[in-house]
């Protein structure tokens, strides 16, 4: 353990680092959830809120940081951008900086509804794979998978997301802002392939335009820093988590056709079971990839995205 690191091992509880912006009532709706999460009582939370881009969003951030303040006072530790970082440079620092304190972390943005089990597994999965290397994430967020209905254990797949989940100082110092390598997924295409799980979702573009200015999300390098080291994920079989921001409020997430949105009345309540081995086991991954291409607007999100392409070239 790290000199540096605090006395997380007393508390087998990871902090909850919260990110929040300029959406008062969707960090309403995510404190509310957070707080009525298993364990939350004993979760150390941490709030980063990001400064204002324009003074039209001064009103707005400042709202948001009270509602921050009316919920969890002096109960949370609170850091408040003065000047607008941006939403990769915040997480980048917030995760960079709870990992460093607690060797590990809980991830949660302003738009996310949350289960009430959500902490109890992120939690149990940080324990259980603390120390193993292949696993770099736990998530709380799982697409649906209709094959995944009646399953009662957990599952690894070779890939991330970012609504909701934990991950180690071990794993996150394989993050790579600068995404080592992204350049062979112009010329290598079996790279290419295997990064957008079999041509199930373009990861490589968004990478792309990542690194060349276009977009700002620290999410696809995460991505791609997973997929190089030839991590895994643990999942739940069923999500724990509801996005809600698909309603055009954040700097991301529009797409009207993509459906990755679980609605609140169908999120479990009952625990997961661990596996002990860590595998990918092909019939879930092709579940999974299936799922994924159904809910990112299948063929004509796909064809829609080859055209905008071919005009931005």
């Amino acid at each position: 353990m790290n000199a540096s690191t605090e006395e997380v091992s007393m508390n087998t509880y990871a902090p909850v680092v919260v990110f929040a912006y300029r959406r008062p009532d969707h960090l309403r709706r995510t404190l509310d959830s957070l707080m009525q999460c298993q364990g939350f009582d004993d979760s150390r939370i941490i709030v980063y809120g990001d400064g204002p881009k324009s003074a039209d969003e001064t009103e707005a951030v400042f709202a948001t940081r009270e509602v921050a303040r009316s919920m969890l006072g002096d109960r949370a530790e609170y850091h408040f951008s003065d000047v607008h970082l941006g939403l990769s440079s915040s997480v980048i620092r917030g995760v960079s900086e709870a990992v460093d304190r607690f060797g590990r972390v809980i991830v949660v943005e302003d738009d996310l509804l949350l289960n009430p089990y959500f902490l109890t597994f992120i939690n149990q999965g940080l324990d259980r794979y603390e120390h193993d290397d292949r696993v770099f994430q736990v998530s709380g967020y799982m697409v649906g998978v209709p094959e995944l209905k009646d399953f009662s254990s957990a599952l690894f797949l070779p890939f991330t997301v970012s609504w909701g989940w934990g991950t180690w100082r071990r794993a996150w110092e394989q993050f790579e802002p600068l995404a080592t390598g992204w350049e062979q997924l112009r010329t290598v295409h079996n790279t290419r392939r295997r990064f957008n799980l079999d041509g199930t979702y373009d990861y490589a573009t968004m990478l792309e335009r990542q690194m060349q200015g276009l977009r700002d999300s620290w999410a696809i390098r995460w991505c791609w820093s997973v997929f190089r080291n030839e991590g895994v994920v643990l999942f739940p079989p069923r999500s724990l988590v509801d996005n809600t921001g698909f309603d055009g409020s954040g700097s991301h997430g529009r797409g009207m056709l993509r459906k990755f949105s679980t609605p609140t009345d169908i999120l479990v309540t009952t625990e997961f079971d661990l596996p002990k081995s860590i595998l990918v086991d092909d019939d879930v991954f092709k579940f999974a990839k299936k799922a994924l291409w159904q809910k990112n607007g299948g063929w004509l999100v796909y064809f829609m995205d080859r055209v905008r392409r071919l005009f931005r070239n």
